[in-house]
């Protein structure tokens, strides 16, 4: 669904995605004698990313989000779906196509202690990159340059931090580096990749807001993957679900956030530390998350939740409307007359736990 205009940036162009994946698949073929397994890390899910505007990819670890970004910058092949970049394909085939790519999309990878290598300086690793994506820029104009990258990541003054190495530097300086490496080649996208997760709690919502300073000043499109939903509410314009390599639920963050379609999507977030409902919270769902080298049929999340029934177990849900822009996989919301009857997972899991004792 294309965005709402919200700045002065907006123009036609700006309702056509920068970034499409469409059907996107992963499958991972599993090692061993003769074997044909493979690992279902995402299946059939579609993306788009929009100049300006922030879209978070939200589920817990091993649900594909992480493959998701790496497939969209390429750094791995698709199993199958297609890659659109402003409407064209966007396969990289061969070292030229490649480099063209990432000038376009980059990636900011969720470690800053390895994302950086640690023998060389600031200078270093940002001048490799500017000259990469800039060309050999010397003397006054790549001090500029580089003076340039710093300040947009609010590393100032920079020569403070211009020649120090990655030891030299906190957590949340390092990862205001490894930003202002994907900047200098002035990319139209940013995939950032659980960018906070490995941050003191006290810094991660100044990286958050330096990411969001960038959307508006750059008008730049970000997918930003997390675990973290509290924190996609406050970053994201929209927020996608995933469970099992499936995307479950998707829609305006607000709306995801304060009103859960899918069963999934509640359990999430009742999943938040709350110490005022430890009793909600030890409820949980019950049982595991699938394997995914067998997954389950239909409905990825039938074996975890109360609702399902054999449509469930039998047939995989589409995306179905929930809302104005929402959407939920899942059968509860169809017209069908098998449909299961979707209800509050914690109310339901409570009267369970009463009816249990």
């Amino acid at each position: 669904m294309p965005p709402t205009p919200r700045g002065p940036h907006d123009d036609p162009d700006d309702r056509v995605p920068v970034l499409q994946a469409v059907d996107l698949r992963k499958h991972f073929p599993v090692r061993g004698l003769r074997s044909t397994a493979v690992v279902h890390a995402v299946d059939d899910v579609t993306i788009e990313l929009y100049r300006g505007h922030v879209v978070a990819l939200v589920g817990e670890s091993g649900s594909g989000k992480s493959t998701i970004a790496r497939l969209l910058a390429q750094l791995m092949p698709a199993t199958s779906g297609r890659i659109l970049l402003h409407g064209e394909d966007a396969t990289a085939r061969g070292r030229r196509a490649f480099r063209a790519y990432v000038r376009r999309v980059q990636m900011i990878f969720q470690d800053p202690f390895g994302s950086l290598n640690p023998i060389h300086t600031v200078r270093y690793t940002l001048t490799r990159s500017i000259r990469i994506h800039q060309g050999r820029l010397r003397g006054a104009e790549l001090e500029a340059a580089l003076e340039e990258l710093l300040t947009r990541v609010q590393l100032t003054p920079p020569a403070r931090y211009v020649d120090k190495f990655p030891h030299e530097l906190s957590g949340g300086q390092r990862q205001r580096v490894a930003i202002a490496r994907a900047l200098a080649a002035d990319p139209e996208v940013l995939l950032a990749d659980e960018p906070i997760s490995m941050l003191d709690v006290s810094i991660r919502l100044g990286i958050l807001n330096l990411l969001r300073d960038l959307r508006d000043r750059l008008h730049i499109a970000i997918l930003y993957i997390t675990h973290d939903i509290a924190s996609a509410r406050y970053f994201a314009d929209r927020t996608m679900v995933m469970y099992a390599g499936r995307v479950v639920e998707q829609g305006d963050s607000e709306a995801v956030t304060q009103d859960p379609k899918h069963p999934y999507t509640q359990l999430l977030i009742s999943s938040a530390p709350d110490p005022d409902d430890l009793d909600a919270r030890a409820r949980g769902a019950r049982g595991e998350a699938p394997s995914l080298v067998r997954p389950p049929a239909g409905c990825r999340f039938n074996p975890r939740c109360p609702f399902a029934t054999d449509v469930c177990r039998t047939e995989v849900p589409p995306l179905l409307p929930v809302g104005e822009g929402r959407e939920a996989a899942c059968w509860g919301y169809s017209d069908r007359p098998d449909r299961p009857r979707v209800g509050s997972v914690l109310e339901t899991y409570g009267a369970r736990k009463e009816a249990d004792r």
